[in-house]
């Protein structure tokens, strides 16, 4: 049974709800919905963005609209363009079986006239920035006079972008009888002033705590000297091959520096910030969203309505001004009920802002060291491995194999595994090995770093249905270990790290002795490179130094970020070069054209 049906929605709404595969309302949906329906009422509602809010608001509205008249009845403010046209296509799916309900966008960045002309049309529900709403307002292109129901959507961004003067603005020209309903990640004293203001009465639903983060991302920090900002991010992407993140910066000249910078390095980025135009900023969005680019570093407010459900890892390359803006930045990973991490680098000065922001979301950061060299280069090796192993034999290379056979049948089956991944991690190899450390020697032992340990290898992962934590949940019951005493859990595609205390090497490896895992072996063995300080590679850019190159697309599926040439913004990976060559030939065989 769908449990939408017992929320009290329409069969109009409820078809939609079928079709679109919705059956399990979230938390936010199940508590505002039937309220909404059932009452006259203001309404304020705390939850983390990627939970939900959008339908929690839009199914009442579509079902408490009267599509026989066509003047504007309900009106939904938002902060961006990119949030302002995900509403509305959603509003549009909700109610494509509610015939003559019209929602319209109202954005800066396009036509005002256009805008105006689908107004006059007939448009029930009004969808706005508070600019583009407020400029047609002073224009008489819309009359909002009538409006029964007015949303203030992620309202705390709003008011962090400076809209309150236009919101009070708007607000002034809408009927004092109307219900508003504010809907917000947190509940900072700007929206309470809002709700004071401008709301009579409000019910207030939470999920979770106000300000909480979901308990689908795991938050993570990573000390180091501030001139190592930039080389500590490189290593997190190269440690995490599959990754697909958004960086935020704080101001629009770093992002666009830190994009380029990684443009050059070889990774597959972009910039996403206010000083794009719109067509710009639409053809970075569709290239991030189609995996074209893995690296999208963002503002605040350009990253406001991104709605990608696959963000593997949020990385925060300068915290944000604003400790609330956080949950904004983290909820970006974790959604649809996927798990993900949120990562900070950060200098010994900001952690004071580490010990704030876990009293805001209420979930404490692990302290985690930039990965060592050679556990990267073993990341990726490992990860080429299984690349190789998942890729489909094309039929077409039967012609070709005599040949190659002729070529290489002095070599033993050993000897060419050898060669092979020689070719790919050669170069990669001697990037690292006599690299310098990158973790502050001066992180403090509260802040989670932990004293004697060991890290481990263990040879499952994400293809094994393991996240990190369920993985660290297997490991905690298996073991017979304490809450803490298994952690610096970094789950991969087939294989995995963690750690524990020294004390409990002896415990973890007789327990996976000839330890079997639904019918498989599970292999755990001590790792050369602990975790530990003082043994980081990184450095400066590594051209040409990775395994997987090649835009959205490469001969071997997934990779972490994706070789681009420096003059693009991401690449569509198309192998170039002589494969019989020398090794620096072979890394440029790899690069991506545009």
């Amino acid at each position: 049974m769908n449990k939408f049906e017992q929320l009290g929605l329409n069969p109009s709404i409820l078809k939609a709800v079928e079709e679109m595969g919705f059956t399990d309302p979230s938390e936010i949906q199940e508590k505002a919905i039937p309220v909404l329906l059932n009452e006259d009422t203001d309404m304020v509602a705390l939850a983390q963005t990627g939970t939900g809010k959008t339908a929690a608001f839009g199914f009442p509205l579509i079902q408490k609209i009267n599509v026989s008249k066509k003047h504007t009845q309900a009106l939904i403010l938002s902060p961006t363009r990119e949030l302002c046209l995900q509403i509305t296509n959603e509003l549009k799916n909700y109610s494509k079986f509610e015939k003559g309900l019209n929602p319209v966008a109202i954005y800066g960045g396009a036509s005002i006239t256009d805008q105006a002309r689908q107004i006059e049309r007939g448009a029930q529900i009004i969808v706005a920035t508070p600019g583009r709403m407020q400029d047609m307002i002073n224009r008489n292109l819309v009359d909002i006079s009538k409006i029964e129901y007015c949303v203030l959507d992620e309202a705390d961004e709003m008011l962090n972008m400076g809209f309150f003067e236009d919101i009070k603005a708007i607000l002034s020209h809408t009927p004092k009888e109307k219900h508003t309903w504010l809907f917000s990640a947190t509940m900072p004293k700007e929206v309470a002033t809002i709700a004071k203001k401008f709301m009579r009465t409000p019910i207030e639903i939470t999920v979770g705590s106000k300000n909480q983060g979901t308990s689908n991302v795991s938050h993570e920090f990573y000390l180091v000297n501030s001139r190592q900002r930039y080389e500590a991010l490189k290593r997190l992407a190269d440690a995490n091959p599959d990754i697909f993140s958004v960086i935020f910066c704080r101001t629009k000249r770093d992002t666009q520096k830190v994009a380029e910078k990684l443009i050059e390095d070889g990774y597959s980025a972009a910039a996403l910030h206010g000083d794009l135009s719109q067509n710009q900023r639409d053809l970075v969005m569709k290239s991030f969203r189609s995996k074209q680019i893995q690296m999208l570093v963002a503002t605040d407010v350009a990253a406001r309505g991104i709605d990608v459900d696959d963000i593997t890892h949020v990385i925060n390359y300068q915290l944000p001004d604003e400790i609330e803006t956080y949950t904004h930045r983290s909820g970006r990973t974790g959604r649809a009920g996927k798990s993900g991490v949120s990562m900070v680098i950060v200098t010994k000065s900001e952690m004071r802002k580490i010990k704030s922001i876990e009293r805001i979301i209420q979930q404490k950061f692990e302290q985690k060291d930039i990965p060592d060299g050679m556990e990267i280069c073993r990341v990726q090796l490992f990860h080429l491995a299984n690349d190789i192993k998942e890729t489909k034999i094309n039929p077409e290379i039967e012609a070709y194999l005599p040949g190659i056979n002729e070529v290489l049948e002095d070599f033993t089956k050993e000897e060419l595994i050898k060669k092979f991944f020689s070719v790919e991690f050669t170069r990669f190899f001697n990037y690292y090995k006599n690299s310098e450390g990158l973790s502050s020697p001066s992180a403090p032992a509260e802040g989670g770093s932990y004293g004697d340990s060991t890290r481990y290898f263990i040879n499952v992962g994400s293809k094994d249905g393991f996240d990190w934590m369920s993985l660290k949940d297997f490991l905690k019951a298996t073991l017979d270990l304490g809450r803490d005493d298994v952690y610096k859990v970094d789950v991969k595609d087939s294989f995995s790290f963690f750690n524990t205390d020294s004390k409990h090497t002896e415990t973890v490896l007789s327990t996976f002795k000839d330890f079997k895992h639904q019918g498989r072996f599970i292999n755990v063995e001590e790792t050369t490179d602990t975790g530990g300080r003082g043994k980081r590679g990184g450095g400066g850019g590594r051209k040409g130094g990775k395994f997987n190159k090649g835009g959205g697309k490469s001969d071997f599926k997934g990779g972490g970020r994706r070789r681009s040439d420096s003059s693009g913004d991401s690449g569509k990976g198309k192998r170039t070069g002589n494969r019989n060559k020398n090794i620096e030939s072979s890394i440029k065989r790899r690069r991506s054209k545009n």
